[in-house]
């Protein structure tokens, strides 16, 4: 049986903590799949070979799949009574299959409730997506 983490609360946390890193195996069927649910019917994120005569070197994680493990990322480090307030992403180099995205991440911020994180999710290329999540935690001003 699986046990939801506590929520973190405001007052624990402070600004420089770090969230433990995350790798997250990028399989074809993951990258396929999500795309899929997504509604992203693309063929850079399904179709190998239509991905290579459009200069990729192999099939393509989506932003929407991208956003989303942001935002679990998170959300599972800040538990379950946590409410994300904003995501804001940029995108870098592509997850393709067979490597490994590891997400990191470290408190910037604290102010009205919410705890800004910066995150990072990089791979053998380099960074695929930065940026920062605001998340509300039980226990804030706001």
């Amino acid at each position: 049986m699986t046990t939801l983490a506590a929520t973190r609360r405001y007052a624990d946390v402070e600004v420089g903590d770090e969230l433990p890193p995350l790798p997250i195996p990028l399989t074809v069927t993951k990258i396929i799949s999500t795309a899929i649910a997504s509604r992203d019917y693309q063929p850079v994120h399904h179709d190998q070979a239509g991905a290579r005569e459009r200069g990729s070197k192999d099939i393509i994680m989506n932003i929407l799949t991208t956003n989303g493990l942001v935002g679990k990322y998170v959300s599972d480090w800040a538990g379950p009574e946590a409410l994300i307030r904003k995501i804001a992403i940029r995108l870098g180099v592509s997850n393709h299959p067979g490597d490994t995205m590891t997400m990191t991440g470290t408190v910037a911020a604290k102010a009205d409730g919410a705890v800004d994180v910066k995150i990072r999710g990089a791979n053998s290329l380099g960074d695929h997506v930065t940026g920062t999540v605001s998340v509300f935690l039980p226990g804030g001003d706001a």
